[in-house]
């Protein structure tokens, strides 16, 4: 990154600086270069020198003027294209500038790399999963689980970007007591579609999607599991039930552009002894007690735990947390995950404190497990909350809304805050054609740019591909304040990667790719792009729109969205102006 590279440029100076006499013998102090908060005050900004004038004090250098190092390291910074210039301010910053004649070129970097600009390599070499969603199967996700899965999935996409290996995850709740009163209302619906008057629990499902799973069943077994006691009926509808159930969660997911790499049992655990294998692991490290005819994990000794948890009930069956022990276990123990990052909602906080000490009491660093907790989505309709209970069996799924206003327009907007930020989506200003609906306005930018290169090839002006011989001449054009902009604008997007990497969550993109749709439109307006009369100009600002468009899509594609090559107005008005 062009942050990094100044970084180093920094570290050599000092060091040259200090084999020259300039500067006295300290050890070199961390190196941070940031951008400035105050626009004109460079590129980017480093307060090294303060932070070595208090190096060199301890090391016995005496007093030094922070000034007096800074002018120093700028004295002694290697030639590089890079810095154009640099300053002195306040008490010692110094601000960097990229020279204009680097930044032309850049576009030619971004053309010739494609969508693969951009990508990081710090992860290489790292193992990572993401688990999210992981909702019972007991019916469709409510809509507010499509956060859940915009953030995993994006999340994912951007570690990818980043070099990581990623396997996305999907945890099915099926050992416990909801997926029991799930197959008891299955049972229930399937024998009233057969004429038999069967009750649904009252800690049953009421949704009207239990009856199209029970249709299912009797489509494709008939009158089978009435010819059977009703424990075993259910016991026999379990599997069943879950299949249907998975296959509908999966369409329902894939709507939404979500695909999963591996679907991971719950019930599983029971059935291949992890649970037992997860304990025994732990009452070997001392981790567990036994009091008052249960297994107690030593919780409280860890931070944060202010008593100890319940593993193994007195009637000898395991709890839930006994199930999150042997399913960390798998995670780290037999598939090796170096990070595992888990996508909550924040009704589980109080969760989060003894994953923590589980971790610690497997000898594992804890940073190592990551919950990422995300607040609640309010859907509103005609400026009111729509008020949902599934329980009720008045249900709103991922699916009605992404029919209601697409897939992209649902990603976007619930990627548009901090996870741990409340949501009130609009479902009327998702579908809006006006630069108000953020995802539209991307996205008619992103078509307006392909507009634009088509429009050119129309009137003679080819769009130009990178040409290491012909490229740079033609690039040293882009000399127009805006056009600078936009170069700037265009090279931050490995930061913006690394950023949403360092927050574990991918907000930042939805407002860098706003922003960016604002820096081309500026753009546009100030720089007539395809001029017949001035053919060298144009194949250079077509290089610049063609590397925008580029950059634009690996933005909407790091969210899980699509980039239109085109869209139509209903109004027929330019969005970019």
């Amino acid at each position: 990154m062009v942050r990094d590279e100044i970084k180093a440029l920094v570290e050599a100076a000092i060091t040259n600086a200090q084999d020259a006499g300039a500067l006295p013998d300290f050890s070199m102090p961390p190196v941070e270069i940031l951008r400035p908060k105050q626009e004109g005050h460079g590129d980017y900004s480093s307060n090294i020198a303060m932070i070595a004038a208090a190096a060199a004090r301890k090391a016995g250098g005496g007093k030094v003027n922070p000034r007096q190092i800074a002018q120093a390291i700028v004295d002694h910074l290697p030639a590089d294209a890079l810095v154009g210039k640099t300053e002195i301010a306040g008490p010692g910053f110094i601000n960097f500038y990229l020279a204009d004649d680097w930044l032309q070129q850049q576009v030619g970097v971004i053309v010739e790399q494609g969508d693969k600009f951009g990508n990081l390599g710090q992860g290489e070499g790292q193992y990572w999963q993401v688990e999210f969603v992981s909702a019972n199967p007991t019916g469709p996700i409510h809509y507010g689980g499509a956060r859940n899965a915009a953030l995993g999935d994006s999340l994912s996409n951007v570690l990818e970007a980043a070099g990581y290996r990623v396997q996305r995850e999907y945890y099915v709740n099926d050992g416990g007591s909801q997926f029991d009163h799930f197959a008891a209302t299955l049972y229930a619906r399937y024998a009233q579609l057969l004429g038999q008057d069967v009750p649904v629990p009252e800690d049953g499902y009421q949704g009207e999607y239990m009856i199209d799973y029970a249709r299912t069943v009797v489509h494709e077994y008939g009158d089978r599991f009435l010819q059977m006691d009703r424990d075993e009926a259910i016991d026999a509808l379990k599997p069943i039930g879950e299949d249907i159930v998975l296959a509908a969660l999966k369409k329902e997911l894939a709507g939404m552009g979500v695909i999963f790499d591996n679907w991971f049992r719950e019930q599983s655990l029971y059935d291949e002894g992890l649970v037992q294998q997860a304990l025994d692991y732990l009452d070997e490290r001392g981790e567990l007690v036994r009091r008052d005819g249960a297994v107690w994990f030593l919780s409280s000794k860890y931070p944060k735990n202010d008593k100890d948890t319940v593993v193994v009930r007195s009637t000898g069956k395991p709890t839930y947390f006994a199930g999150d022990i042997a399913y960390h276990y798998d995670k780290f123990f037999r598939r090796k995950f170096d990070k595992v990052v888990n996508v909550w909602s924040v009704d589980h906080q109080g969760h989060v404190a003894r994953m923590s000490a589980m971790m610690q009491a497997f000898g594992l660093d804890p940073d190592r497990l990551v919950i990422l907790m995300y607040d609640l989505v309010k859907l509103i309709r005609d400026g009111k909350e729509v008020k949902l209970s599934k329980r009720a069996g008045n249900l709103i799924t991922i699916d009605d809304v992404v029919k209601e206003v697409g897939a992209d327009a649902l990603r976007f907007n619930l990627l548009t805050r901090a996870p741990e930020s409340t949501i009130e989506f609009d479902l009327d200003l998702a579908i809006a054609q006006e630069k108000e609906n953020p995802v539209f306005y991307v996205q008619y930018g992103h078509a307006r740019i392909c507009s634009i290169l088509e429009k050119a090839s129309e009137k003679g002006l080819a769009t130009p591909e990178h040409d290491a011989k012909r490229t740079p001449a033609r690039l040293v054009l882009l000399t127009h304040p805006s056009e600078l902009t936009l170069i700037r604008k265009l090279l931050g997007l490995e930061e913006q990667i690394e950023t949403a990497i360092e927050r574990l969550s991918p907000h930042n993109l939805t407002h860098y790719a706003i922003d960016l749709t604002k820096t081309f439109s500026a753009f546009y307006r100030d720089c007539y792009v395809a001029d017949p009369e001035n053919p060298e100009l144009s194949e250079a600002r077509l290089l610049l729109s063609q590397a925008t468009r580029i950059v634009l899509a690996k933005i909407l594609a790091l969210l899980g969205i699509s980039a239109p090559e085109q869209m139509w107005l209903e109004d027929k008005k330019d969005l970019i102006d």
